[in-house]
Order: C-alpha cells, then structure tokens, then sequence
C-alpha cells in the first residue's frame, strides 16, 4: 500500500507539452516537486515507524487491524491533498487553505497511527521481550506526532511555507530511529556473589 501511495504521487506530476520552452515548462512544475518529495518523505516515515511498530507485535486482532486499515486509507489518499497543494503553489492563490488541508490530514495520520499502537498495546499483542521502557517510549514518541503536526498545520494560517518548512523538519526528526537502550544488570561482585542472604 505504501508503495502504490508513493507511485501515485508521481503520476500527479504531469507531464510538459514540450516545444522550444521544454525547460521552462519543467522549471514551472516546481511545486509538484516540492509537494512529491514533501509526501514521499511522509509516506516514507509512516513506513520506517510502521515496520518497526510491526516487529513489536507477535499477534493481531480484529480491531488492531481496522485501526491498521484506518492508517492505510490516510496514506492511500495522502496525493490528493499534495497535488492542491501544489496547485496552490502554482498559482499562488488559496496557499493557506491548502496548507492547513495537508497539515489536516497529517494530523488525522498520526491519530489512526497512534490507535494501531494503543490496540495493538492494549489487547496483549506485545511481544514478551518488549520491556516497560520501550513500551513507554514508543507510546510517548508516537503521541508526539498528532501535536506536533497540529501546531505545524496551525502555523500555516500565518505562513504556508513556515507551515510546510515545519511539517519536513518533523518528518526528519520521525524518521530517526529512537529506541531505547535496554538496562543490562550489572555483575556482581566476587564478594557479593559469595555471600549468603
């Protein structure tokens, strides 16, 4: 499913009429790149946390599942939203509206995401070797996302680029991979072991 989002995007770019001005024409789709690489990179991050989400789970269930579903039909529609985008940026007109239309639907991502977690966490479906610091961190980390993209989409109604330039540092800092370290015990001494509690 990732995979086809992503392939959408790019049929989203059209393609130039061609001519004397072929450069031109291709300089002008500036905003459907800015729009495939802003959604590729998304997609991209909801895919790297997805995968390792998935690696924590030994088992699903119904609902787990239709949270799952949830998530993916946000992906799946996620072009429609960058091609207005793009759109806006084209002609330069609407810009705000289209960037709190993204940020919207970022938001709504990262809600869907956060339930597959919760179900998943919820109904048991951990695996064993899953520790309460991870599960900690990882719930914290992934609750992070609806707020901070809820403030990302409120900057655009002051600036549509300080709102997008807001969504790519997010998706950076999403894609790093931030698992904690597990807590080894430490050894016990030669004495320590030798005594008799």
């Amino acid at each position: 499913m990732f995979a086809i989002a992503i392939t959408l995007l790019v049929i989203e770019i059209e393609v130039p009429e061609g001519g004397t001005n072929l450069l031109g024409q291709l300089l002008d789709l500036w905003p459907n790149y800015v729009g495939y690489v802003l959604s590729f990179a998304l997609i991209g991050q909801v895919w790297l946390n997805h995968h390792a989400m998935f690696q924590r789970l030994k088992s699903l269930d119904h609902w787990t599942m239709i949270c799952n579903l949830a998530l993916l039909l946000n992906v799946a529609f996620l072009p429609f939203p960058t091609a207005v985008l793009a759109q806006a940026l084209r002609t330069g007109e609407g810009t705000t509206v289209a960037a709190v239309f993204y940020g919207l639907v970022m938001v709504i991502g990262g809600i869907f995401f956060n339930a597959v977690w919760w179900s998943a966490r919820r109904g048991g479906h951990l695996k064993e070797d899953t520790t309460p610091v991870e599960i900690g961190a990882i719930t914290r980390r992934f609750a992070l996302g609806p707020l901070l993209y809820g403030v990302a989409t409120a900057l655009g109604l002051i600036n549509a680029w300080l709102s997008i330039a807001t969504y790519i540092i997010l998706i950076g800092f999403f894609m790093m991979e931030n698992r904690p370290h597990r807590t080894r015990e430490r050894p016990r001494s030669r004495q320590s072991r030798g005594k008799i509690s």
